[in-house]
């Protein structure tokens, strides 16, 4: 499967419009009527890209069922391939590309270079496989991925011991000059920028001499819950690994099991299309949903009725059904106070729903997405303000005041959630054009099939 490069643009928030698919874009279509679609959705990317971490240090050969394919998990395949890792594609059990089976090598070989992409999972999480490899690895990526913050992963490496050359930057591009071994042990490290720092040595650490042991030593750590998946993933696997208080972590040394997993459908993908039940009115069902999960986006079941939304939960789905209109021809869409530092990927899409709301909106606790793909608050409030709108940035989140929006641009900057956002405000106002609907190949490359699908 091919996966075209996308390339970030430089953060310029009121600059000129960047095209990077046609001339014109993609010109958002616009609810014309009531939604009532019923949709699948590809596996998750995060539990995706843990599992194939995982299944290339483990004691033999896994299958991933189910994975997802799109330009972040083809670049850790590419990433772990490089290394040695084998990979064998076989007939899909779910609707969306094939099956995985994942090989481990014998000995992993550095000598090579990694492309990251904009992935943060292929630039937080490899280094430390990277480690385990006998021969330097160049780490790299889109020139985006060369301001995200990589410190703390470059820090932590060089405390247990493994040789890594950044020119003092802290960011990419960087060589892990791997000996083939890590001895692990106690380790502290600031992970406020992202809890990706954490899992990236989680994954790992069993692989290690010593195991490891650490500590968060930051005043707040965003993202939990994705910390909380990555050690399902390793005892589902036989790892050892125990949360003796908050922000500390202990993982035991061993074997990491070969294990046949299913992977569950991406729940923050799902956002953009429950989210447009409420734009658009109507519902939108999701089909697949785990009963029980990691993934930060269940918490849309609860976050959605704060807006005004009805949800239904049923066995293997879930389906959200909009608010009533207000005499007055508003939407029902209830402004909301909500601290997101649990689930910061959800802010791009739940900020383009507050846009829409009748009354005003404060989301905080995101302070730690200035750091993702873009500085998604400037970029938000750029493209919002741009077509009319009223939000101001704070510290850590958004104010956002309802106010009429109207026809024009809309950058994604190479961000498959702004991209989302962007086809969200298209719902509602007529005449908005994504510069770069092609980003959302990073995790959902079936994007504006199933936005078409909804609202035909």
């Amino acid at each position: 499967m091919q996966i075209s490069r996308y390339s970030a643009p430089e953060f310029d928030p009121y600059g000129e419009a960047r095209q990077t698919e046609t001339d014109d874009g993609w010109r958002a279509p616009v609810a014309v009527r009531p939604v009532s679609a019923v949709l699948d959705l590809p596996g998750s990317k995060s539990l995706t890209n843990r599992e194939l971490v995982l299944a290339a240090l483990a004691d033999g050969p896994s299958v991933l069922r189910a994975p997802l394919w799109s330009r972040d998990s083809e670049l850790m395949i590419e990433a772990l391939r490089s290394l040695g890792t084998g990979f064998e594609r076989q007939p899909g059990s779910g609707g969306f590309g094939d099956d995985l089976r994942v090989i481990p090598a014998e000995e992993l070989l550095g000598s090579t270079t990694i492309d990251c992409g904009l992935a943060g999972t292929v630039m937080r999480f490899m280094p430390p496989v990277a480690a385990l490899a006998l021969g330097p690895t160049t780490f790299d990526g889109d020139e985006g991925a060369r301001r995200r913050p990589m410190a703390a992963s470059i820090q932590a490496l060089r405390a247990l011991g493994v040789d890594l050359d950044d020119d003092r930057r802290g960011t990419l591009p960087f060589t892990v000059h791997g000996t083939g071994r890590v001895e692990g042990g106690a380790l502290e490290i600031d992970a406020s920028a992202s809890s990706q720092f954490v899992s990236g040595l989680l994954l790992s650490a069993a692989r290690f001499e010593k195991g490891l042991d650490l500590r968060h030593t930051g005043e707040r750590l965003p993202s939990l819950p994705h910390i909380e998946m990555t050690i399902e993933t390793l005892r589902v696997r036989g790892v050892e690994v125990s949360s003796p208080e908050t922000g500390r972590w202990v993982v035991a040394p061993g074997p990491i099991a070969a294990v046949d997993v299913d992977i569950e459908p991406d729940l923050s993908n799902a956002a953009p299309f429950l989210v447009a039940a409420l734009v658009a009115g109507g519902s939108v069902t999701i089909t697949g949903w785990p009963s029980e999960t990691t993934q930060v986006g269940a918490q849309l079941v609860d976050l959605l009725p704060r807006f005004g939304a009805r949800v239904e939960r049923e066995p293997g789905r879930v389906t959200v059904h909009a608010p009533e209109r207000t005499a007055d021809g508003g939407r029902g869409i209830r402004g909301v106070e909500l601290d997101l530092s649990e689930a910061g990927e959800l802010a791009p899409n739940l900020v383009a729903l507050a846009a829409l709301a009748d009354e005003p909106s404060t989301i905080t606790g995101i302070g730690h997405i200035r750091h993702h793909e873009t500085d998604r608050l400037a970029a938000l409030a750029a493209e919002l303000n741009g077509l009319g709108g009223r939000v101001t940035e704070l510290d850590d989140g958004l104010r956002i005041e309802p106010a009429p929006l109207h026809a024009g641009p809309w950058r994604a900057y190479a961000d498959h959630r702004m991209a989302t956002s962007g086809a969200i405000i298209g719902l509602a106002v007529p005449g908005v054009v994504v510069d770069d609907i092609a980003s959302t190949g990073k995790t959902l490359p079936q994007f504006t099939e199933l936005w078409e699908r909804m609202l035909a």
